[in-house]
């Protein structure tokens, strides 16, 4: 990869969660994986990421956490989804 994304200055942190990190989120929120909104393998962030980690598979949790001046740190998270 020529240029990796998570570098750029707009792009906020992503973090592939462990299973059982992604489980105490998904009971913390009270809602099942397939609740939350998606995020293709076909991403750029997903590439860098599987450069990291390996393989990422289907049905994965990436937490994203976005730093604002206004709002404070606010996370958000993306189920890992195929094509």
């Amino acid at each position: 990869m020529k240029f990796n994304v998570l570098q750029h200055r707009l792009v906020p942190e992503h973090r592939l969660l462990e299973d059982d990190e992604a489980q105490r989120v998904l009971a913390g929120l009270r809602i099942t994986s397939d609740q939350l909104p998606k995020i293709k393998k076909t991403d750029p962030v997903i590439h860098v990421l599987e450069q990291i980690h390996g393989p990422i598979e289907e049905g994965r949790i990436i937490k994203i956490t976005r730093i604002s001046e206004t709002a404070g740190i606010s996370e958000a998270y993306r189920l890992v989804v195929g094509r």
